[in-house]
């Protein structure tokens, strides 16, 4: 492959803007500098000031394969994920069938190999009944096991406090755990269900008790058994204070993460966009999103993602009870935080720590989320100032709708960058050049 050069970029990594050149060559970073001048033949790249970010690593997503595939795919989520800035995922096991074997695993990488714009990896989903055949997974090279403490689908719920023991004390390897706790959710469904007609009816269901009670458990069992334990989508006030920034990330055993969704919408935005936002957990009040928000700036929270979930706008248009939980996201992920970045209540530098820089550490990802020399060349350029509208035309969620359809952002992806290969070119999609993450762990 041709050698790229990025000339007279704003590069952003580990808490720096520079004013510098950068130069791939055989899909890794060969050097950055102020002025890289070659003799050999290269594909010069102007940047022209615009800013040069490492690849966003999303730690959660849906993307329906197998057996859903009408509401996406691999191949089509991934080029959405690019078209965003995401260069790499990590995919959820609640396909159809649920990814509870070491045979339908491997299926699922192979179809990413073949078909993915981006880098991957996928979740060893564990169930009531599958621990032997999860503790066979192969630490290195898949990201972590997922237990659903909450509903789910197909046979992934775990909710019984003998089976969550075994499952904390054996796992060898980061579990990542959706906290709510079932008994609460149809206790709430009961009490509410002849009344409960519209999606603002979503966070008095699934509670912020519910949550509480079932992160509160996760982390008691961590700690109960040293386990390595992340928990995704806090939707709470409450759970903030579960989790400390006492210590650097490297050295923490409990970590945690935030979804562009929590930090962006509240209840009062049920009122216009209803079953759009119905997810799981659910969007509470702004009280709730306010918390969220300071604990990820202040780095009890680690990470922010984005909980991709799509369905097709025939699903979500069923009436309140009958609608699925989820809404995609992975497209727009980095638009939203620009628009954070915009208002001034984030900056560059702290956006790319936790879209980039943490999930690597989190996971320990080999060798990405950082534009450091000798790293894979995962690269995103952005003109943050490039305003640009949301229309069903540059949607490229299979399901062809996002909840920000008709809204305008500041801040346009113009070229990503997979191992040195150019994904998206600001139109177009490329796909083909995504890897298998590895993962550094003893």
């Amino acid at each position: 492959m041709t050698d790229i050069i990025f000339k007279d970029v704003q590069l952003v990594n580990r808490g720096k803007i520079i004013s510098t050149d950068v130069l791939i060559k055989n899909q890794r970073i060969e050097k950055i500098a102020p002025s890289i001048q070659v003799k050999h033949k290269v594909n010069e790249i102007k940047g022209e000031q615009h800013f040069l970010m490492p690849g966003i690593i999303d730690d959660q997503v849906h993307f329906r394969e197998p057996g859903l595939t009408y509401k996406a795919d691999i191949h089509s989520e991934s080029k959405a994920a690019v078209a965003g800035g995401v260069t790499t995922f990590m995919e959820m096991p609640n396909t159809k069938p649920p990814t509870l074997t070491q045979t339908l695993l491997n299926e699922k990488f192979h179809i990413a190999e073949k078909n993915s714009a981006s880098n991957y990896s996928f979740y060893m989903g564990v169930s009531n009944d599958n621990l032997d055949e999860a503790l066979k997974t192969d630490r290195k090279h898949v990201c972590g096991f997922k237990v659903f403490m909450g509903s789910s689908t197909g046979n992934m719920l775990v909710d019984d406090p003998h089976i969550l023991n075994q499952i904390f004390s054996k796992a060898d390897m980061l579990i990542a755990t959706h906290c709510e706790d079932e008994k609460t959710i149809q206790s709430n469904f009961e009490k509410y269900k002849d009344v409960a007609n519209h999606a603002s009816w979503h966070p008095k269901i699934r509670s912020a008790e519910g949550c509480y009670l079932s992160s509160s458990f996760a982390v008691e069992l961590a700690k109960k058994y040293n386990t390595r334990l992340h928990i995704l989508h806090i939707s709470t006030a409450i759970e903030t204070n579960l989790f400390s920034n006492h210590i650097p990330l490297e050295e923490k055993k409990i970590t945690s993460e935030a979804c562009v969704h929590h930090l962006y919408f509240s209840e009062a935005d049920y009122t216009t966009l209803g079953n759009q936002i119905k997810c799981n957990p659910a969007i509470k009040s702004g009280e709730d999103r306010d918390a969220i928000w300071q604990a990820m700036m202040d780095d009890r929270i680690d990470i922010i993602a984005t909980d991709h979930a799509p369905h097709t706008s025939e699903e979500k248009q069923a009436p309140y009870q009958q609608a699925p939980s989820g809404l995609p996201l992975v497209q727009h992920s980095l638009n939203v935080m620009l628009d954070f970045y915009h208002q001034g209540k984030i900056t560059l530098e702290k956006m790319i720590e936790k879209m980039c820089h943490k999930p690597a550490i989190c996971f320990g990802i080999k060798d990405r989320g950082f534009a450091d020399e000798g790293f894979f060349a995962d690269l995103v350029l952005v003109d943050v100032n490039k305003p640009w509208t949301v229309t069903q035309d540059n949607v490229l969620y299979k399901c062809g709708w996002s909840p920000f359809g008709g809204k305008s952002f500041v801040g346009k992806v113009l070229k990503t960058y997979v191992n040195g290969h150019e994904v998206y070119d600001g139109v177009n999609v490329f796909t083909g050049f995504g890897k298998r993450l590895e993962f550094d762990r003893k």
